[in-house]
């Protein structure tokens, strides 16, 4: 296809290079966060003659927000949106590659946040950059560049709070879905059971309640409550099943084995579908707890440390078939529909400013946060190209 929108295919390429190199991991410890990336976006845009609005959610993180007006008339209002954290390189002696290093070999853009998600950022600029110089459109776009989707999605809570958000018609969210467009993702409950019980001496166990007995209980009564869920509510066509994974124990603060600690804990990260009640899982989780307990008189507490819905949209939204379209028209092949295994701060968006959110971008779909995570550099372009397109053809109802 011959498309009006002409992508600096070097430069977006570069861009993300350096947004790779920032190592943009919130760990207050070595002082580190998204500034430097954020910064580097907030520069770009200004370049691009955009006026980026850049706002603290917390200290030293900045979501920046430009809105580039079409110049065409009214029509939507498009929203880009992609983060600027990731998560941490871990143990450096798995990676065979300097992980902030951006380094380019055989096709492939590697480092942390290659794909995940510094390459779908670098892509929106760049897209929304090209929509403007082919000419004006109806309508406009937000370019959103937002903090702490690693964590517990602050930038986004904090964006879906304002005035623009609650104007937003239609938001691509730019994670790596590796060319699938997705119109699903899973929710999220995060747990922590706290199972309080009384310490005492590893050999007189007859003067203790035992919280770490009731650990055992409970982890056995959580497998079957799964199998329960994934019973009831089958597999989704894009999100597969249920999932309620132990993800953490501790033992309070005894770690000496002949002592029985006061206290153990569980933490627990459930992947949820569309028809999944979180209230009553929540509810079910609590009353598990408290039965595992009650044998030793362990009292049982449990704590919702975040709490994410399971998120779709209408296949036949045009903000999906523009993209659908779109993919089609750059890539000369037909769109292949998906879902997003995990959250995504398009969840956040649909959830509390009520935005329509679909998920694209470059990158392969599995391979965040592990060693030589890598994005290939046709990847990138291709993005760019498909997202200019879906832009022009949403702000102008479907036309190409």
């Amino acid at each position: 296809m011959s498309s009006p929108y002409d992508v600096d295919a070097e430069a977006v390429v570069a861009f993300t290079r350096e947004l790779v190199r920032c190592r943009s991991v919130h760990d207050p410890r070595a002082g580190t966060a998204e500034g430097e990336a954020a910064a580097l976006v907030a520069e770009r845009m200004r370049s691009f003659g955009w006026e980026p609005e850049v706002t603290e959610v917390a200290p030293g993180r900045p979501n920046v927000v430009a809105v580039v007006e079409g110049g065409g008339g009214p029509g939507p209002t498009l929203a880009f949106e992609g983060h600027t954290d990731v998560v941490t390189e871990g143990d450096l002696s798995s990676w065979t590659v300097d992980p902030f290093g951006a380094e380019v070999r055989d096709g492939r853009l590697y480092g942390r946040g290659s794909a995940d998600m510094k390459s779908g950022v670098a892509a929106m600029l760049y897209a929304v950059r090209a929509l403007q110089e082919a000419g004006p459109f109806p309508g406009r776009v937000a370019v959103c560049a937002l903090v702490d989707e690693e964590g517990l999605m602050l930038g986004a809570k904090h964006f879906a709070r304002t005035a623009l958000a609650r104007e937003v018609d239609g938001a691509i969210v730019c994670e790596p879905e590796a060319g699938e467009v997705c119109v699903a993702a899973k929710g999220a409950v995060r747990l922590r059971v706290d199972l309080h019980g009384r310490m005492a001496h590893g050999a007189m166990p007859q003067h203790a309640r035992n919280p770490v007995v009731a650990v055992g209980r409970l982890l056995a009564a959580l497998a079957d409550y799964q199998r329960e869920l994934v019973e009831a509510f089958g597999e989704h066509e894009h999100l597969g099943r249920v999932y309620l994974t132990p993800t953490v124990l501790g033992a309070g603060d005894a770690d000496q084995i002949n002592v029985i600690p006061a206290r153990a804990s569980v933490c627990l990260d459930v992947r949820t579908l569309p028809d999944v009640d979180h209230g009553a899982l929540v509810a079910r989780v609590r009353a598990l707890a408290e039965a595992a307990g009650t044998p030793d008189g362990v009292r049982a507490e449990v704590t919702v440390v975040d709490d994410r819905p399971a998120v779709e949209v209408d296949p036949a939204h045009p903000l999906v078939t523009a993209l659908a379209a779109a993919h089609e028209a750059v890539l000369g092949e037909p769109a292949r529909y998906g879902g997003v295994p995990g959250a995504t701060d398009g969840t956040i968006l649909t959830r509390d400013a009520g935005m329509p959110t679909v998920v694209y971008g470059p990158g392969g779909k599995w391979i965040a946060h592990q060693a030589d995570e890598y994005v290939e550099v046709d990847e990138i372009v291709a993005c760019a190209r498909v997202y200019a397109e879906a832009a022009g053809r949403f702000l102008r109802g479907g036309r190409p």
